[in-house]
This record gives structure tokens, C-alpha cells and sequence, in this order.
């Protein structure tokens, strides 16, 4: 009898899943959403936001103020912050904490 019983479970939970995926296909279809416009509604695109402090401002050249203003993200040396976190410093050579704090991308060896 208990074969039996596993023989019916069994049955029960593969035409349960059928069930499932026929309906569930079927309200996917009368969907007026489509995965793009869904994605499109879910997550807005970010804007760019300069940065308008006076201690920011002060360290600033006209040609970085004019991109900020255009709504140009920053880029290149001295865009970042380096990892300043003391167990990264741990394992880090001089030259590649030299590179990190100039701005330059440092080579994938420590």
C-alpha cells in the first residue's frame, strides 16, 4: 500500500505542475506588459548629478565643471577613490598604492 500511495502523490504533484504551467502560460500571454517595457517600468535610469559644494567646487578645474554641467559622469585619473581600508593596505605593494592614489588603474599584480 505504500507504493501505492508514493504512485498517487507522485501523479498528483506532476498534474499539479501541468496545471500550473498551463496557466500560468496562459495569463503570460493576455499580458499587456512585455519584458521590456516591464523592465523599462520596474527601473528608471539614474541621472547624473553634479557635485555643487564649495570644497568640491574648489578643486575643480572649468573643463570638469563644464562636463558636470553637460551631465558628463567624471572619468579617468583621479575620478576614483582608492581602497584606503587597512586589510587591502596590508597586501598592497608601494607601487600599486602609488598608482591607486594617482588615479592610474594598476596592473592585475599586487
Amino acid at each position: 500500500m505504500n507504493k501505492t500511495r508514493t504512485l498517487l502523490f507522485g501523479s498528483g504533484m506532476a498534474a499539479a505542475m501541468i496545471l500550473g504551467g498551463v496557466v500560468g502560460a496562459t495569463v503570460l500571454a493576455k499580458s499587456t506588459l512585455t519584458p521590456a517595457s516591464a523592465a523599462a517600468a520596474a527601473s528608471p535610469a539614474p541621472t547624473f548629478k553634479s557635485n555643487e559644494t564649495a570644497a568640491h567646487e574648489k578643486g575643480e578645474t572649468a573643463a570638469q565643471e563644464s562636463a558636470e554641467n553637460a551631465g558628463v559622469r567624471p572619468a579617468g585619473p583621479g575620478s576614483g577613490h582608492p581602497n584606503e581600508n587597512a586589510t587591502h593596505e596590508a597586501g598592497e605593494s608601494a607601487a600599486r598604492e602609488a598608482a591607486e592614489t594617482t588615479g592610474v588603474k594598476p596592473s592585475s599584480t599586487p
